[in-house]
């Protein structure tokens, strides 16, 4: 029997514990460079979605006679060669390059989560059948994937997406696979089985949900991946037609002037996609730290 002044003392040690819901803004807030990230990533949302509320330029038309113009009063960070201001441009170019690797991340780390757990959980020659198909693609570099496709078709934002999605899937299938190999011999995977429950809700149920960490982490790292991937294809020509720009298509079009000295043509659209790529690696960074068990119990 509990003693009368233990038992006084328990609901109190009790009610001081942190439950999941504290502790997880705590690891986060932990990791500075995590916070950093994730400011720095509403930043360029507001600048992206809300900028042209601010400073609304007409992006559609163009201007020769305001063509190469350096930064100044009347253009903060000067025109493009066609005469568009690059303030504008920038926001502009950003939502394209946000909607599409956003999209493109998310859809990729979807599939991929699916299909690795469905590889990992049901084993045998359905793994080794799923696997090899995966090990095929990743043998191929995904740049050249990219270029082909991108080439054969006419790029739009969907295009885009698909296209991107397609090649990117590949990694999170490898690492969500891994953790449904760990998972499935658990004993509430074994007590599911027992009770007549089938593959589909172990998948969804069960595999699923207790990788959620390790798909969240990786989900921000595609993201990412993503982006890059449209600035590569934008680089190359392979992006969308004008008058639709991104970050990738004006640092591809400013790289041309740079040897007269039109320098704002290159660091801006350069330095966004710095920025964002390296804002989305520290929130995942700060992501690994919140699901991880070990720190969890510290």
């Amino acid at each position: 029997m509990t003693p009368p002044a233990l038992a006084a003392t328990q609901p109190a040690a009790d009610q001081t514990a942190p439950g999941p819901a504290r502790r997880t803004p705590a690891l986060f807030a932990r990791n500075k460079l995590a916070l950093t990230g994730a400011l720095v990533l509403l930043v360029l949302l507001a600048f992206c979605f809300l900028g042209p509320l601010v400073h609304p330029t007409d992006q559609v038309h163009t201007d020769l006679s305001q063509a190469g113009r350096a930064p100044g009063a009347g253009h903060l960070l000067g025109t493009t060669d066609l005469g568009y201001d690059l303030l504008g441009r920038l926001m502009y170019g950003g939502r394209t390059s946000l909607e599409v690797g956003l999209a493109a991340g998310l859809l990729a780390t979807l599939f991929g989560t699916v299909y690795g757990s469905v590889a990992g959980y049901f084993g045998g020659w359905t793994d080794a059948v799923m696997m090899r198909i995966t090990d095929a693609a990743l043998a191929v570099p995904a740049l050249f994937l990219l270029v082909v496709v991108a080439a054969i078709v006419t790029p739009s934002k969907p295009v885009l997406i698909l296209i991107i999605a397609s090649v990117a899937w590949l990694s999170p299938a490898r690492l969500i696979r891994g953790e449904a190999l760990a998972l499935r011999g658990r004993d509430y995977i074994h007590a599911m089985r027992m009770m007549g429950g089938g593959g589909g809700r172990a998948v969804f149920r069960h595999i699923v949900p207790n990788a959620v960490g390790t798909v969240l982490v990786n989900a921000t790292f595609q993201v990412a991946d993503a982006i890059l991937y449209v600035a590569y294809l934008s680089f190359l020509g392979l992006s969308i037609p004008p008058p639709a720009a991104d970050w990738g298509s004006l640092l591809s079009s400013g790289i041309t002037y740079t040897q007269v000295g039109h320098w704002w043509l290159i660091f801006p659209p350069g330095l966004a996609i710095v920025l964002v790529v390296a804002a989305f690696h520290c929130l995942g960074d700060g992501l690994r730290d919140v699901f991880d068990v070990r720190l969890q119990k510290n």
